[in-house]
């Protein structure tokens, strides 16, 4: 991280320097030289142009986060695609081979239908009672009702009381409903991981690697198709798992809520690419003074580097 960040610095300052001699100038062996611009390359610092002998120049952090952002919605386009996909081919092999019908044998070994919202919440309070390393779930509706809430919360607080990872993600536009928010707010204070995204597109719950609970083929009222065949549940934890690395932490459950004048000109010129030395000029503040701010904004965003705190920034909407 160190070797990369410095290699940024300096392609900022002299776009033009061919990377070799940047090596030689900086004395590292080719190894650690090459790790540190596949890092920069991977996060999108480094973009392919013809005006450089070396076919790369450094872009600012915000460029990147565009770009990464940009990237990253044309793979949910695709992903939403193939859903669609896979949701019409669904239907299609239940229409034609598997009718609904009530819960038996007919509903085959790796998969059965379950009918009735009591039996489904039963189902659920089970598998919470049953959970043993994690339980991941998306929510795009969602019950506001203060029973369905109060009961979901008990039923999480089970799991969690049995040390299980709960992993979570609803549409960022459910955190506008008080009843919602107050709800994730005390399963974020009990130990669960909440993320919002954008869109999504069906509701889900994961058990550890051996349940899955998904909407019935055809979107039949009060039914659930429970999924127990492994090549399946495979295939939805990595759909889980494409949903929860592209959400983020809402700002209604970190510790401060909207930046004041003095973190968001940091983030401003930190997202531009300045160095802390530079934007402490620009401040006339001290070095240090700087180093606490970033570190409030990386701790306040969720983030793990100043690098991911400009993307939690720029969907936050900050930037």
């Amino acid at each position: 991280m160190e070797h990369s960040t410095a290699l940024y610095r300096r392609l900022l300052a002299d776009p033009g320097r061919p990377l070799p001699l940047l090596r030689d100038e900086l004395g590292w062996s080719q190894h650690e030289f090459d790790t540190a611009v596949a890092e920069l390359r991977l996060l999108g610092l480094l973009q392919p142009t013809a005006s450089t002998g070396s076919g790369l120049a450094a872009v600012s952090v915000t460029t990147a986060v565009r770009h990464l952002l940009g990237t990253a919605d044309d793979h949910l386009a695709e992903l939403f695609a193939a859903v669609r996909h896979t949701r019409d081919s669904v239907e299609h092999l239940h229409a034609r081979y598997l009718p609904l019908q009530a819960d038996g044998p007919g509903d085959g070994p790796g998969h059965h239908l379950v009918h009735g919202a009591d039996r489904i919440a039963a189902l659920l309070e089970d598998a919470a009672r049953g959970a043993r390393t994690e339980a991941l779930s998306l929510r795009p509706g969602q019950d506001q009702s203060p029973g369905a809430l109060d009961a979901k919360l008990a039923r999480e607080r089970i799991a969690l009381g049995h040390g299980v990872r709960l992993h979570t993600v609803y549409p960022a536009a459910a955190l506008r409903h008080p009843a919602v928010l107050a709800h994730v707010q005390q399963l974020t204070a009990a130990g669960a991981g909440i993320r919002v995204a954008h869109s999504l597109p069906l509701w889900m719950i994961v058990v550890d690697t051996t349940l899955a609970v998904l909407p019935a083929p055809g979107g039949a009222p009060d039914t659930a198709l429970v999924v127990r065949d492994t090549a399946v549940l495979a295939v939805v934890r990595e759909l889980f798992d494409y949903f929860w690395t592209a959400a983020w932490v809402p700002s209604d459950l970190l510790g401060r809520g909207v930046p004041d004048d003095r973190h968001r000109e940091v983030l401003r010129l930190l997202s531009a690419g300045l160095t802390d030395q530079a934007i402490a000029r620009k401040l006339e503040i001290s070095e240090r003074t700087v180093r606490r701010l970033v570190s409030d904004l990386t701790t306040d965003l969720g983030a793990q580097s100043r690098f991911q705190a400009g993307v939690h920034a720029a969907r936050l909407g900050w930037l």
